[in-house]
């Protein structure tokens, strides 16, 4: 038998979280829930590493200032 919530167990799950971590709390939960979920999907998806520079040797010079 799948796993379904329905509106009104959402809405117990909610009350429930706000009487535990109170309504000043909540944003900042949400904001980090979000930053985890976004670091979970781009770590998975290979798209970090695409992002980051190569990494260079102290005494080399970036590509751009390598004119001959």
């Amino acid at each position: 038998m799948p796993f379904r919530i329905g509106p009104l167990e959402l809405i117990l799950i909610l009350v429930i979280v706000l009487l535990i971590f109170g309504a000043g709390r909540l944003p900042e939960i949400g904001s980090a829930l979000g930053k985890s979920i976004r670091a979970f999907r781009s770590s998975a998806s290979g798209a970090d590493e695409e992002k980051k520079p190569k990494e260079q040797t102290p005494g080399q010079t970036p590509p751009s200032q390598n004119k001959q």
